[in-house]
């Protein structure tokens, strides 16, 4: 499986310009997932190439991210060079984003730019496993830069699920069912290592916590559910929501069918039920985790999605990189 996991990340760092001189494609969620399969791969190897390219992935997302867009008005970091997450990362999505005075259409958003909480906390764990493998302060710094930049998207007692890409104003105002549960498990993995006191921030998101069901029969929010889980779990902390969020994604799990359309969303789903199963729980799923790679390692002539189905299936492969919190 593992030397899947590594033709998977070959190839994807061949096409989206890591590797080579074809034009970049950076998208954060799909590279955040990137940057802990190359530090996964180069622990699991000890082969330097791999600690490289996720290093160098880092650098060109905060080079391609943290600025402004091509076509934008505005130029330059959104940041500055030294602390390049300080005012958060674009998602990289391929139309501009959507001006205040523009109406909203809920189709067209899809495809507009601007800044996503989820991501953003894609990218915090990314920086802390770069912290963790190489031992260099700046990226746990920059992880913490992200952290406190991406409490713009939370006021009065809610969260926005999608900002504007200077954290100005929301671009869909509702509320991410999960936001709050994995913005409180991630700002509790920064605070594990950081000395920058987060905690004002952990306080707000457990309250918001309270005004969600945590239950949902997507396959990737179940597997997110229980990535939270798990790291609760490394940190030994919280046992009692740590049960909460293992509760609502068994109670998903129960209603949860796989339609084969999305392999991203099914194979966030193994991942997390990789993570239940080092934490010993959800036994009865653990076959879902063969039944999931298997169908796309056999199904994976993609034609749309390429970039993020390939690389969750080799997060699926090899899914320590991701998974653990510390090295």
């Amino acid at each position: 499986m593992s030397k899947k996991a590594i033709e998977l990340m070959i190839q994807f760092s061949d096409d989206t310009g890591l590797t080579s001189n074809k034009p970049q494609r950076r998208y954060l969620w799909t590279d955040g997932f990137a940057v802990c399969n190359l530090l996964g791969l180069y622990q699991m190897t000890r082969e330097n190439k791999f600690k490289n390219l996720a290093l160098r992935l880092i650098n060109q997302v905060h080079k391609t991210l943290g600025k402004h867009r091509d076509d934008d008005e505005r130029s330059g970091w959104l940041g500055s060079k030294d602390h390049p997450t300080e005012k958060g990362l674009r998602i990289g999505k391929p139309l501009p984003e959507r001006k205040p005075h523009e109406p909203f259409d809920p189709n067209l958003e899809w495809d507009r730019d601007g800044q996503y909480f989820h991501y953003l906390t894609k990218w915090m764990h990314a920086l802390n496993r770069g912290y963790q493998v190489v031992k260099e302060e700046k990226y746990l710094s920059w992880a913490v830069d992200l952290a406190e930049a991406s409490t713009f998207f939370i006021s009065n007692n809610r969260m926005f699920w999608k900002m504007s890409i200077d954290l100005s104003y929301p671009l869909v105002p509702s509320m991410g069912q999960h936001d709050p549960v994995d913005g409180y498990v991630t700002f509790l993995e920064l605070q594990t290592f950081t000395d920058v006191d987060l905690g004002g921030t952990l306080k707000k998101l457990e309250k918001l916590i309270q005004q969600v069901n945590l239950i949902t029969t997507d396959p990737l929010g179940i597997g997110g559910l229980l990535f939270d889980a798990y790291r609760l779990k490394q940190m030994d902390i919280d046992p009692e929501k740590r049960q909460i969020i293992i509760n609502a994604a068994q109670k998903g799990l129960e209603y949860c069918r796989l339609s084969h359309d999305l392999a991203f969303r099914e194979l966030g789903l193994a991942i997390g039920i990789q993570a239940a199963k080092k934490m010993l729980v959800l036994k009865e799923y653990w076959s879902l985790i063969d039944e999931i790679n298997n169908y796309w390692l056999q199904n994976s002539d993609w034609t749309e999605h390429k970039d993020i189905n390939r690389v969750m299936l080799a997060t699926s492969l090899a899914p320590d990189g991701f998974l653990s919190i510390s090295e």
